[in-house]
């Protein structure tokens, strides 16, 4: 597979590590490779940030056989002070509604409703 890096340069509204987490809400057994795909990163950089995201809390993972199963842990807060009280939950909840709108725009995908459906299961704390 070859990596694609993103088309751009200059800021983003939304980080690499708020991209790489919605993609595991998305899908908790999701792939590197199929993270780095879905973010434009590159699969190192992935391994990077799921290593930053493990490191803060906001991500644990376990091993079975050669893949991950990956959890987000409920009730975890966004990091920075001036969105002190809003949780992660939150975030991922309201870009996994973006993602359906999107999807089911363009192809009615049932992946992009099963990761709303994380989402709002992370928001209830029962993720």
């Amino acid at each position: 597979m070859v990596e694609v890096p993103e088309p751009h340069t200059g800021w983003t509204f939304l980080t690499s590590h708020a991209r790489v987490l919605a993609a595991i809400a998305q899908d908790h057994t999701t792939r590197i490779r199929d993270i780095a795909a879905r973010c434009r990163l590159t699969e190192r950089a992935v391994q990077k940030i799921i290593s930053d995201l493990e490191a803060d809390g906001y991500l644990t993972h376990t091993r079975d056989g050669r893949s991950n199963t990956y959890r987000i842990p409920s009730g975890t807060s966004l990091r920075h002070p001036a969105e002190e009280g809003l949780s992660v939950a939150e975030l991922l909840k309201l870009l996994a509604t973006h993602d359906v709108r999107r999807h089911e725009s363009v192809d009615g995908s049932p992946d992009a409703r099963r990761g709303a459906a994380g989402a709002d299961a992370l928001a209830r704390g029962t993720a």
